[in-house]
């Protein structure tokens, strides 16, 4: 799943608040439909910018104006990226050395594989182990 650098804040919440996902990829927009990755949102980046008022009885219009928002406001730009060749190994050594807690997965023209989180490490690790 991907969300679109134009798409609002409120999209991405509503895809976080229905889903497990902890990270969306942010690609162009449907005009451009290379897939190519521009960024990550997280649903930590969305809480640094969203208003704890919202969906209490406290809310007012200037808290809910901040789901209007773009995502590419709050998307982290500068990635480090793997293309699916990558072994673990060297995903471990990524969440060892950076403060990154998801790695997009990308071909060679940088369009987007998938996503890997240290979760995802973990849970390998766990059934390579049984």
């Amino acid at each position: 799943m991907t969300i679109e650098i134009d798409d609002t804040l409120q999209t991405a919440k509503d895809i976080f608040d229905n889903t497990y996902f902890h990270h969306l990829p942010v690609v162009g927009d449907s005009t451009m439909s290379d897939g190519k990755l521009l960024g990550v949102v997280s649903d930590r980046d969305l809480l640094k910018v969203l208003s704890p008022n919202i969906g209490t009885a406290a809310e007012t219009l200037k808290d809910l104006s901040c789901l209007n928002k773009k995502v590419h406001q709050v998307m982290t730009r500068q990635l480090i990226t793997l293309e699916a060749t990558a072994d673990v190994y060297d995903a471990i050594a990524i969440f060892n050395r950076h403060r990154v807690s998801c790695i997009p997965i990308v071909d060679k023209s940088l369009v987007i594989q998938g996503i890997l989180s240290w979760r995802d490490i973990l849970k390998a690790l766990e059934r390579m182990r049984k």
